[in-house]
């Protein structure tokens, strides 16, 4: 299952519709890694957090462009690394996108799998959620599961350890 996710569908390259291939194999493997763990309902805004911040994980450490069905497990523990919540994983994303878009415009032609990785990335760093508050007092007032208090956080803040943990539980 080898795609180049930077041609036309034909492989010629000849100016016709380009299909974004790599992004969209990207987010279908986020997608049934988040769905196998079962963490959240595929509905929900978490939900598209974690597919997006692992979708974009997937994506961009792909640096050979060429990501096939059987290499997807061995890039398990890459991935596991790369969203680890000690690693720099923000600025590998900011780094890794300006990598893919000079080799686009080395290229000279519009890249729709950039285009659609820039617009996630946006989305992670733009939204915000709410969220417990992890780093709230300990020992106070929090009664039940939605009782404690909570704090708007970046979107990427929670998908990535979402995204994480559905790399561990696959």
């Amino acid at each position: 299952m080898l795609h180049r996710g930077r041609e036309s569908t034909d492989g010629t390259g000849d100016g016709e519709l380009t299909i974004p291939m790599a992004w969209l194999y990207a987010e279908y493997i986020a997608d049934e890694l988040l769905r196998s763990g079962d963490l959240m309902p595929p509905t929900s805004f978490e939900f598209r957090a974690g597919r997006d911040a692992l979708a974009l994980t997937v994506f961009l450490s792909d640096t050979e462009g060429e990501l096939s069905g059987i290499r997807v497990i061995t890039q398990l523990e890459t991935w596991l690394s790369l969203t680890a919540y000690d690693q720099p994983w923000q600025e590998w994303v900011q780094g890794r996108l300006a990598d893919v878009a000079r080799g686009a415009a080395g290229r000279g032609t519009p890249d729709p799998d950039l285009e659609l990785a820039r617009e996630a990335w946006r989305w992670l760093r733009e939204t915000e959620l709410l969220a417990p508050d992890l780093d709230a007092v300990p020992g106070g007032a929090a009664g039940g599961e939605g009782e404690g208090p909570e704090v708007w956080t970046p979107a990427w803040e929670l998908g990535l350890p979402l995204g994480h943990l559905a790399i561990h539980l696959f």
